[in-house]
C-alpha cells in the first residue's frame, strides 16, 4: 500500500506544552524522530506564531492546519488568519460546535452564516476551512438526514471540507470507509484515531472538557487508544482514504490513560509504518 503523508493533532501532547511551552522544540524534535511528516495544532500555548513558523520549518514537520475555536474565529477573526498564516498552515478546522449551533439547535441558521463568512475570508488569505466531527453529527433530522450531511449541503466542496474523524464516525455507528467514499477529496484531512468501549457509555465529552454534555447513568468505559490498539479494522478505511484523494492523516489521541502521550504517538506512528505508511 502507498501512504500518505502521516501528521499528528498536537492536543494529545497538551499535558507536555500547556505549563511549559519552552517544551515545544523538544516535543516537536521527538515527534519528527518518530517518522512523523507535519502536525495539525491547537492553539499557540503562549507562544509566538513565528517562532512556532521556524521550528517546524527548521525539523522539516509542515505545519498542516489548526483546530480553531469557532467562536474565536468569530471574535477576531483577523488576528486568527494572521497568527496562522505566519506558522505557515493550510487549513483552520472548526473543532467542536457548542448544542445551540447544531443542525438540531436555535441558533443553527446564525452559524452557518458565520461560517459563510469565516470561509469566504480564509479563502482570500489563502487558507481552507474544515469541519471536525464528533459523534452528535451523526444524528438524524425530521427528514432522515443526517446532521453532517445537511451542514455540508449548506456549502460548496471547497468552502467547507470535510475533516472526518474517524474514532466519533465509529462510535456513532457510522461506516467510516463508506462516508469517505462519499464525500471523496472534500475529506483532505482525516483523523485517524483509535478506542475500546463497552455497551453504551454517556462520558464521552469529559475527555474534551465538556461538563455540559455529561450524561448520567450509562456505562463508562470508554478508553482512547493508540492507532491498531483498540477497535477499528483500519485495511479498509486507509485503503478508502487513498482512494478519495486525501491528502494529510493526522494521528489524535485525546487522553492516554497512563500510557504517555509521547508514546501514544508513538505506538499509533509505528503500527502505520507496519501498514505500509
Amino acid at each position: 500500500m502507498c501512504r500518505l503523508p502521516v501528521g499528528v493533532q498536537v492536543y494529545g501532547l497538551r499535558d507536555l506544552l500547556e505549563n511549559t511551552p519552552g517544551n515545544f522544540l523538544s516535543v516537536m524534535e521527538r515527534i519528527k524522530a518518530m517518522g512523523y511528516d507535519g502536525v495539525e495544532l491547537a492553539g499557540l500555548y503562549g507562544l509566538q506564531p513565528a517562532y512556532v513558523h521556524d521550528v517546524l520549518h527548521e525539523l522539516g514537520l509542515t505545519p498542516i492546519g489548526a483546530h480553531v475555536p469557532l467562536e474565536d474565529m468569530m471574535a477576531d477573526l483577523g488576528k486568527v488568519i494572521e497568527d496562522y498564516q505566519t506558522v505557515g498552515v493550510e487549513y483552520l478546522a472548526i473543532p467542536y460546535l457548542s448544542e445551540e449551533y447544531r443542525p438540531q439547535g436555535p441558533r443553527y441558521a446564525e452559524v452557518l452564516a458565520e461560517m459563510d463568512r469565516i470561509s469566504e475570508e480564509l479563502q482570500k488569505s489563502g487558507l481552507k476551512l474544515m469541519y471536525h466531527n464528533h459523534d452528535f453529527e451523526f444524528a438524524q433530522l425530521p427528514d432522515g438526514t443526517l446532521a453532517l450531511d445537511d451542514m455540508f449541503s449548506r456549502f460548496e466542496a471547497d468552502r467547507l471540507l470535510v475533516q472526518l474523524d474517524i474514532c466519533w464516525a465509529h462510535v456513532a455507528g457510522i461506516d467510516p470507509a463508506a462516508f469517505i467514499r462519499k464525500y471523496g477529496p472534500r475529506c483532505a484531512v482525516v483523523h485517524v484515531k483509535d478506542y475500546v468501549k463497552t455497551d453504551d457509555p454517556k462520558q464521552l465529552y469529559q475527555r474534551i472538557g465538556k461538563e455540559e454534555e455529561v450524561e448520567p447513568g450509562g456505562a463508562v468505559f470508554f478508553e482512547d487508544r493508540p492507532v491498531g490498539f483498540g477497535q477499528i479494522l483500519w485495511e479498509p478505511i486507509l485503503q478508502a482514504i487513498l482512494e478519495a484523494g486525501t491528502k494529510w492523516i493526522i494521528i489524535e489521541q485525546d487522553e492516554h490513560h497512563g500510557l504517555g502521550s509521547l508514546e501514544g504517538a508513538r505506538r499509533s506512528r509505528e503500527y502505520l509504518k507496519i501498514l505500509g505508511w
